[in-house]
């Protein structure tokens, strides 16, 4: 199943700072729902984290303090359990800091048997615990926290956006190749960063920047930048097709603008004679609306979404996820009865919840359904934060587009070409990791050998 990784949070402020922290963490829950937590600076440093959504663990709880952090999680299959939950707190003889994660280091492991060897005890399953030791460790040599996270960085291979909570100082970190989101919002004397721009928003904070790839920041009285290790920039598609808030702007680009124009382009490279346009709720809403703006083919709700229920795919067991499709969607007979439509929707995995839908819509009076992606066929693992984790998850592995289509029950298939997403995108290629789609990671053969032995199974 795909999962997003997680959200991190980070905030300094001359007032306190959980309220704040609580409603980033909300706009932020399609990141994760499996956990959350917070850690607060108040002459001491206290962490609160749980199982379950942000509503639900900080019920009843306040934590009074004008620095903090905060963190929503997925985790992989069968590490859902609360030691993994964060954000981390580690305590070593220069004293004790806070830290939460989103991505993946995919040396983890070898990092975390090197460490094992010389004494070094975990808690966790966690990639984040790897992290964090290796900061303690480097501090302790250096004699300088941000040497350290320097030291640090040059040994992480995979991905991270981190904040981390040290007595009254925020620090944010960002990977190298910038592949998962972090940015930098002020409003005042008070800083904010977070892991997209719609956090900032729901606070009025002004988005300022993104936090650059390499980038170390030191939040304070002040705002302070230093950079570690440099290499080429490898952002996420991903971020823009699915996982991203559309009203978030994520490296500069607005991903409801990218949704957008993914439909205008499919709508020419997908042409075809219909009725209306549907949208597969949520995720296909505003690549729809493009599809309709570029066809001329007026755009309907022809399926209702249940609220209250979250991603089908978060579910673990398949028959959930069957129950899920029926609990979440419902057609609207009166707008698709006896009409051919088009159905749009971001991305295929299996398909086994697509192909439910489009039987749906027949039952319901469909005459044809023509199936529009706004995302080109997912074929390859993710390394770098997504739990896409084998290629026999991918029904386009070892499937043509035709034999997909027959499979779904579709009447036509179309995917975006890898071409359309790099112009909707409307960043150069090279600074773009699309790596699931292509097989051509942006790291090195040897690198990519490490996830082979990886004995972590938990991430971010």
């Amino acid at each position: 199943m795909i999962k997003e990784k997680c959200a991190v949070f980070g905030i300094t402020s001359d007032k306190d700072v959980f309220d704040s922290i609580y409603y980033g963490l909300y706009s932020m829950q399609h990141r994760g729902q499996e956990s959350a937590g917070v850690a607060i600076h108040a002459k001491e440093l206290r962490v609160h984290k749980g199982m379950g959504l942000v509503s639900e663990v900080f019920k009843n709880v306040y934590l009074s303090g004008r620095v903090g952090i905060g963190h929503v999680r997925y985790s992989t299959t069968g590490e859902s359990k609360l030691e993994n939950a964060q954000p981390l707190l580690i305590n070593y003889s220069k004293g004790r800091f806070a830290i939460a994660h989103n991505g993946n280091i995919f040396n983890a492991g070898e990092l975390r048997k090197s460490m094992e060897s010389k004494g070094g005890v975990f808690t966790t399953t966690s990639d984040t615990e790897v992290i964090a030791h290796l900061i303690a460790q480097e501090h302790l040599k250096c004699g300088d926290f941000i040497e350290g996270i320097k030291n640090v960085m040059g040994q992480l291979l995979g991905s991270y956006s981190l904040v981390i909570l040290s007595d009254e100082k925020i620090i944010a970190v960002r990977d190298p190749k910038g592949v998962r989101p972090l940015v930098l919002g002020k409003k005042g004397n008070s800083y904010v960063v977070a892991s997209e721009s719609c956090a900032l928003d729901v606070l009025g904070y002004q988005l300022v920047r993104d936090v650059k790839p390499s980038e170390i920041l030191l939040i304070d009285e002040q705002l302070r930048s230093f950079f570690g290790p440099r290499d080429n920039t490898s952002h996420c598609m991903f971020e823009y097709v699915y996982f991203a808030r559309p009203d978030s702007i994520i490296n500069g680009v607005s991903v409801y603008e990218v949704r957008k124009n993914l439909g205008k382009i499919l709508s020419k490279e997908g042409k075809v004679k219909a009725d209306i346009v549907v949208a597969v709720p949520d995720s296909g809403v505003t690549a729809a609306i493009g599809y309709s703006n570029g066809s001329d083919i007026p755009y309907t709700e022809g399926l209702m979404k249940n609220r209250y229920i979250g991603r089908t795919f978060i579910l673990p067991e398949q028959n959930q996820r069957d129950l899920g499709v029926k609990v979440k969607l419902n057609p609207i007979k009166s707008e698709i009865e006896g009409k051919s439509l088009v159905l749009v929707d971001d991305s295929i995995v299996r398909g086994t919840t697509l192909k439910r839908i489009i039987e749906l819509l027949k039952s319901s009076g469909a005459k044809k359904v023509h199936v529009r992606i706004s995302c080109p066929p997912i074929r390859h693992p993710c390394l770098y934060g997504i739990d896409m984790q084998t290629s026999k998850e991918f029904i386009a592995a070892d499937k043509s587009v035709d034999e997909i289509c027959k499979k779904l029950g579709a009447e036509s298939l179309v995917y975006t070409s890898i071409e359309g997403l790099i112009a909707a995108i409307g960043l150069p290629q090279e600074k773009l990791c699309l790596a699931c789609l292509t097989g051509d990671y942006p790291i090195r053969e040897t690198q990519t050998r490490l996830q082979a032995n990886e004995v972590l199974d938990c991430r971010c």
